[in-house]
């Protein structure tokens, strides 16, 4: 089941790459085979935490104490 999950997760994170900076996957294909799904998994992951910072600007935060 692991393999499955780690299958899809590489699925959309080059599918978030290829859609969000078409020149950046381009210029993963210029890369050793074996260091592409690792950079598509990095930046698929970043894509989104980036995503959620940029975009919810609108929404009440909640705020905790430190």
């Amino acid at each position: 089941m692991i393999k499955l999950f780690h299958d899809v997760s590489q699925q959309c994170s080059k599918a978030v790459t290829e859609k969000y900076s078409t020149s950046f996957s381009s210029a993963i294909k210029l890369l050793h085979p074996e260091l592409r799904t690792p950079i598509y998994n990095i930046y698929g992951f970043v894509r989104f935490a980036d995503e959620i910072v940029d975009t919810f600007h609108q929404y009440k935060k909640r705020r905790t104490a430190h």
